[in-house]
């Protein structure tokens, strides 16, 4: 099963969270299927990128996004 999640980069108190497509499976920064986009929650606004085609096409293929991703995509349009 796959999950579209978070995956953490960044220093020590400066997160900074990449938007996956992953095997529910792996840990958290593990292996990746691919990476639809980003999210910087540090700045103000926060900073969103996402690839609308890519998450489209993974949540028709099945993919579940996280409760956090899912209120990420609504914000940026895309759900």
């Amino acid at each position: 099963m796959l999950k579209i999640r978070l995956k953490r980069q960044g220093a020590h108190k400066n997160p900074f969270y990449r938007i996956v497509v992953a095997d529910a499976r792996v840990q958290r920064d593990g292996a990746v299927v691919e990476e639809i986009g980003y999210y910087d929650a540090v700045k103000q606004p926060a900073d969103i990128k996402i690839d609308a085609e890519a998450a489209k096409k993974w949540l028709s293929n099945g993919a579940q996004p996280t409760d956090t991703v899912r209120s990420i995509l609504k914000k940026a349009g895309v759900m």
